[in-house]
């Protein structure tokens, strides 16, 4: 009894000294992620309230008629009924600017389609936020401001139906270089800002005449699952980025596809000379994308180039097929940055370039600063990648940028340029890299 007594004690000592050797999962710097990025089960429409069909109240089974006025009235009676899921049933739908409101939510079922209008003047004019700016200007298709906890879920498309807007922006722009993404007046596909809570899964995100996604302020977001779409060849989607995140933290981007016309992921957060002194502009941090497949996108891990602080990002076990770059670095010469503490890791497929670090000088206003902050970007981490690269190491020196403390490790790439020469950052760790 005593021999048994004494192995249980030591089978307890084990398994105490077996729970403390745990591993715990950690951002970049080393802080610990919290449980809730873990949680990825889906929402259950059927626990968000009372479902309001919208051709239930009016709105029309007319695929060509604009219903703005109506499907907005069956929002608003939701809200004024004490929430619930606004749902669009198969069919087509087609609206201007919807504005959702606290306790209510939006589903869009297998075979329906919440479509755009492609006349500007369905979309209101509105305070908002663009470009790392506050400014007036279009709200999006889908327009959630203070919505704590709103949801899309369902399997069907909210569709932008951008054709004529991505025209119309060429030719502005073969008529005028110079002719700005907001002089070309489109809508966002959706704008969420202010809110806590957040979860957009399953839907089809498509043919934004704008950026697709665009999250201001808010926290706690999760997108799972979705379909983010623009077409990159023949009448190309112009700056038609799949989700922009601006100013927020706490964000989970997880088993994703993106192919789009413009960046995938992209940090923003403001741009100028004194944008690090707004209080309308601010950090993003403590974001997780994985588990994600990339088609053609000019850059699947953006930060800039309206971003002034950015950390504890990570990008890690995703595909990526044809992207013109997988980790850029925008550096505008005109805005305070830092960079800090981003992990790339578990990374397979092909690429233009895989790390991009250059100025960014489009539509940049340089203005004097006496104590201009040089901007940083540090503690930047790659590894456990394979991959094929016509450049894999497309990085540039700059007196308005200082690159340090990077490292690369476990690397195995293909890589035409041969470009591959850390001693451009300060203090690189260089670890079973292999570039052929």
């Amino acid at each position: 009894m005593r021999r048994l007594l004494m192995v249980l004690m030591c089978a307890v000592a084990l398994t105490a000294g077996a729970k403390k050797r745990v591993k715990v999962a950690v951002f970049p710097d080393g802080t610990p992620i919290p449980e809730w990025f873990s949680k990825t089960s889906k929402v259950d429409v059927d626990t968000l309230g009372r479902k309001y069909v919208v051709t239930d109240y009016g709105v029309t089974h007319d695929s060509t008629m604009v219903q703005t006025e109506r499907l907005q009235a069956v929002i608003d009676r939701a809200a004024q009924e004490g929430g619930g899921v606004v749902v669009i049933p198969e069919g087509t739908f087609l609206s201007g600017s919807l504005f959702f409101k606290p306790g209510t939510h939006l589903h869009v079922v297998e075979g329906g389609k919440l479509k755009g209008s492609d006349r500007i003047r369905d979309f209101k004019l509105v305070d908002t936020r663009m470009e790392g700016q506050s400014i007036k200007y279009f709200a999006a298709l889908v327009n959630a401001d203070g919505v704590d906890g709103f949801t899309i879920t369902g399997h069907g498309t909210i569709d932008g139906n951008g054709y004529n807007y991505w025209e119309e922006f060429w030719i502005r722009r073969e008529y005028n270089r110079q002719c700005t993404n907001l002089e070309a007046m489109r809508p966002r596909l959706t704008y969420v800002s202010n809110s806590k809570n957040v979860t957009v899964q399953d839907v089809r995100l498509v043919n934004s005449p704008f950026w697709t996604n665009h999250v201001y302020k808010s926290d706690h977001v999760r997108f799972l699952d979705c379909y983010i779409y623009s077409p990159t060849s023949g009448v190309k989607a112009p700056s038609s980025d799949a989700i922009d995140l601006d100013v927020c933290h706490d964000v989970l981007v997880k088993g994703c596809y993106m192919s789009v016309n413009d960046d995938a992921v992209v940090l923003k957060g403001g741009k100028g000379t004194w944008a690090d002194k707004a209080p309308e502009n601010g950090p993003n941090y403590n974001i997780i994308v994985e588990d994600c497949t990339y088609g053609k996108v000019h850059g699947c891990l953006t930060l800039g180039s309206e971003s002034i602080h950015d950390r504890n990002i990570v990008l890690r076990r995703c595909k990526v097929t044809d992207a013109s770059r997988v980790l850029w670095l925008k550096m505008r010469p005109d805005t305070p940055q830092h960079y800090e503490f981003v992990t790339v890791e578990d990374i397979v497929g092909n690429c233009s370039s895989f790390l991009v670090v250059r100025p960014w000088t489009q539509f940049y206003k340089p203005e004097e600063r006496e104590d201009m902050p040089l901007s940083t970007c540090n503690n930047i981490v790659i590894r456990n990648i394979n991959m094929d690269c016509k450049n894999f190491f497309d990085v540039g020196a700059s007196d308005k940028y200082r690159l340090t403390d990077f490292t690369f490790d476990n690397i195995q790439v293909r890589d035409e340029k041969k470009a591959f020469d850390p001693s451009l950052i300060e203090n690189c760790i260089v670890n079973k890299v292999v570039i052929e």
